[in-house]
């Protein structure tokens, strides 16, 4: 067995993985490609000579030496950003880093930064996407910006800005639409539905809340990240399942609509950042968040 470090970026897959408990929803957070956070893992067990997951189910879970691995990894990922973070802050004019997913960076939070920046010229904003652990301790983060539900870690702030609200949205362009504009919403299940690895139970989650077998729905093509999937269904290529804030400006535009609306879920929008981190920038970009949630594009 090596006695080397293994490579960062497979470390830092592993780290995602063992924490989220899903291939997906870890490359969904690092923005990478399910393939390339499972290359990584293998990269990291031939390094160790040792399996760090096995099969449970439809999922995966840790073995033995996963779980220590898994803690090992999170204190020093812990102590890493730390240690970042009071370097960064001994700077008056250090700015405050923001981390989020592309799909929220791109579809939400950018068409509104001139607003922000406006209305809080002081806060220095630095936004982080596409590129590393979006977990509020990775180094050089102040705060995570993210779809989740409670419980919330016991060592988080946490800001809940707006009830997440989900619903089936579509393209005028798309074959069925004026046939399914006026139709209830249980005509969704004779369509093929276009889906999202990373939020595997949001069709069944919808379909649950409107009276529709979840088990009787079809899927058709499926895509990585949240982002590729509205792109798709604005390009008329077929239903898609998606929270309000992400297609606002397309229901707006015209883009998309969505004849069934949204349903609440029990997930929040919401800001994280760790209770030793906290401080006034961060109360105030919540606010300015949670009021920005309730006005228009």
């Amino acid at each position: 067995m090596s006695r080397d470090l293994p490579p960062l970026n497979a470390l830092r897959a592993f780290e995602a993985t063992a924490r989220l408990n899903s291939v997906s929803q870890a490359a969904e957070q690092l923005h990478v490609t399910h393939g390339a956070v499972s290359r990584q893992l293998k990269v990291l067990e031939e390094h160790l000579g040792l399996s760090l997951f096995v099969k449970d189910g439809r999922g995966i879970k840790l073995t033995d030496a996963g779980v220590r691995l898994r803690d090992a990894s999170s204190e020093a990922f812990e102590r890493l950003r730390d240690v970042c973070g009071e370097l960064t802050r001994g700077s008056a004019d250090a700015p405050f880093v923001l981390g989020c997913s592309g799909s929220l960076l791109a579809r939400w939070l950018i068409p509104r930064l001139g607003r922000l920046n406006a209305d809080l010229p002081d806060l220095r904003l630095h936004l982080s996407a596409g590129e590393g652990d979006l977990d509020p301790r990775r180094p050089g983060l102040d705060a995570l910006l993210v779809f989740a539900e409670p419980p919330w870690p016991a060592d988080m702030q946490v800001y809940e800005l707006a009830c997440e609200r989900i619903g089936p949205v579509l393209s005028p362009r798309y074959a069925g639409y004026s046939r399914l504009r006026t139709a209830p919403a249980t005509a969704l299940g004779a369509e093929s539905l276009l889906h999202t690895t990373s939020r595997p139970q949001a069709w069944p989650s919808w379909a649950r809340h409107n009276g529709i077998a979840a088990e009787a729905l079809k899927y058709g093509q499926g895509f990585e990240h949240l982002y590729y999937l509205l792109e798709a269904a604005v390009a008329g290529l077929g239903v898609a399942i998606a929270p309000e804030p992400l297609v606002a400006e397309d229901l707006l535009a015209g883009r998309l609509v969505a004849p069934w609306g949204f349903s609440d879920t029990p997930g929040q929008l919401a800001l994280w950042l760790p209770k030793r981190a906290a401080d006034g920038r961060a109360r105030q970009l919540a606010q300015w968040l949670k009021n920005e949630l309730r006005q228009p594009v």
